[in-house]
């Protein structure tokens, strides 16, 4: 029985677990501990986004769809904290807390397997997160991950749009779907974006690949304008506590410099307290290479 217990895969429905024989009932109340109500996780894990939202599934009895964020959380989009609510649409409409069930209609497509678990399809899940994620900068952020991780365009999520004319919150998708980038590969960087556009100044393209005279691959930056060479690079903390990549970065910043481009820095900390400071360095970057919007 030892051997069974170490083996439970979670999270589960504790009734079937008693019910096939794969724990004691004794055991059970010892060593997990109700995600939702009948659902079981272990007593010392705090549950990732993926594992709160299969829980919400297996408490509507595998009959609810993931949708928003716990969607988005088994496309394999990254930064969803696991102490936000699940999302389900499903009829039931007494939801335990930090669950969040929606009676959306869902039409043909908008929905897809996820290792055996029915969610939302890329495009169904961005257009539920632009319509019900309170803050623009939060939508287009939840956004730009799930666009970094599946092949999603906007095209696609305005296609859906379409087909549910007259839903709520679709004038608030609209203007974050003129803001997303899948090209952004963490949060800052999403904001790091959004300062230069709420600013005024040109949109940035991301990822930007840089080569050398001889058509050798030197970089590829954060995001830039290519056509004045000046390009933007966010500061994680990896650049500063990890002496390999500080090392890359030594090296990186001097064939850029040698190839006459201009690369702005920038921290969370400038992103949080002195964000002029940061798009002021852009524009006066620009401006110097002549470029005019």
């Amino acid at each position: 029985m030892t051997e069974l217990i170490t083996q439970l895969r979670w999270p589960f429905i504790g009734t079937e677990a008693l019910g096939r024989r794969a724990i004691p009932e004794r055991a059970l109340r010892k060593r997990y501990q109700p995600l939702y109500p009948g659902v079981y996780i272990p007593r010392d894990v705090d549950p990732s986004a993926r594992v709160r939202a299969e829980a919400a599934w297996l408490w509507s009895k595998r009959r609810g769809v993931l949708a928003g964020l716990s969607a988005a959380a088994m496309f394999g989009s990254k930064w969803i904290s696991g102490a936000l609510p699940a999302e389900l649409i499903h009829d039931n409409r007494r939801p335990p807390p930090l669950l969040t069930v929606r009676a959306d209609a869902l039409h043909a497509g908008e929905v897809v397997d996820l290792g055996g678990i029915p969610a939302t399809s890329a495009a169904r899940t961005a257009f539920d997160i632009g319509r019900h994620t309170v803050g623009q900068t939060a939508a287009v952020m939840r956004i730009d991950a799930l666009m970094n991780r599946t092949s999603l365009d906007v095209e696609a999520i305005r296609a859906v749009a379409v087909a549910h004319g007259g839903v709520r919150g679709l004038s608030r998708l609209r203007t974050t779907l003129s803001l997303v980038d899948g090209g952004a590969e963490s949060p800052q960087e999403t904001i790091a974006r959004l300062a230069l556009i709420r600013a005024g100044l040109p949109r940035p393209t991301t990822q930007v690949e840089i080569f050398d005279e001889f058509g050798g691959f030197v970089a590829r930056v954060d995001m830039a304008y290519a056509g004045v060479h000046v390009a933007v690079e966010y500061d994680g903390a990896q650049h500063w506590s990890d002496a390999l990549v500080r090392q890359a970065d030594i090296d990186k910043m001097y064939e850029l410099n040698r190839l006459g481009w201009i690369v702005i820095r920038v921290s969370n900390d400038q992103l949080r307290h002195r964000r002029t400071t940061y798009t002021t360095r852009v524009e006066k970057a620009l401006r110097e290479r002549g470029m005019r919007w």
